[in-house]
């Protein structure tokens, strides 16, 4: 073959790859998510008593909220992190709800075992694959605002 016809052919490879990355949709973590949506707008006051364990790193409240309650994560001295405590291994069993655990470093479902990282909301023993379903948290001492 001449060097024209292989650079033909590698033009509509190229051609051919480009197209089939442009088909794919981009990724949205809503999209992906098996838990139901439900409307999210809450604040809270870390300062009140029910709330102090948000006071130090690690620290961690159960509020309620989300699909079946939300899980408040303090990961910094100036964040703090919302997830649904739904969880995302068979979201239809009304069994599976996720709990923070003693260690503080990970949450629990006692129905199907699931474990997720406090930190980031990935799982850390399965059988769930998708990570928990995470809010957006806007923390501004003392006052965290909670939204989907």
């Amino acid at each position: 073959m001449t060097k024209i016809t292989i650079l033909a052919l590698k033009k509509q490879l190229l051609f051919v790859v480009f197209a089939t990355v442009l088909s794919f949709p981009a990724c949205n973590p809503d999209e992906i998510s098996n838990i139901p949506l439900v409307q999210v707008n809450f604040q809270y006051n870390i300062n009140l008593p029910q709330y102090i364990n948000l006071q130090t790193i690690g620290g961690s409240v159960e509020v309620f909220g989300g699909s079946r309650g939300i899980i408040l994560y303090r990961s910094s001295s100036d964040e703090i992190k919302a997830y649904d405590r739904h969880c995302t291994f068979e979201p239809s069993n009304t069994c599976g709800l996720v709990s923070a655990d003693p260690n503080r470093f990970t949450a629990t479902d006692n129905c199907c075992g699931s474990s997720f990282l406090l930190s980031t909301g990935d799982v850390s023993k399965p059988p769930a694959i998708l990570p928990l379903k995470q809010y957006t948290a806007n923390f501004n001492d003392p006052i965290l605002t909670v939204t989907n």
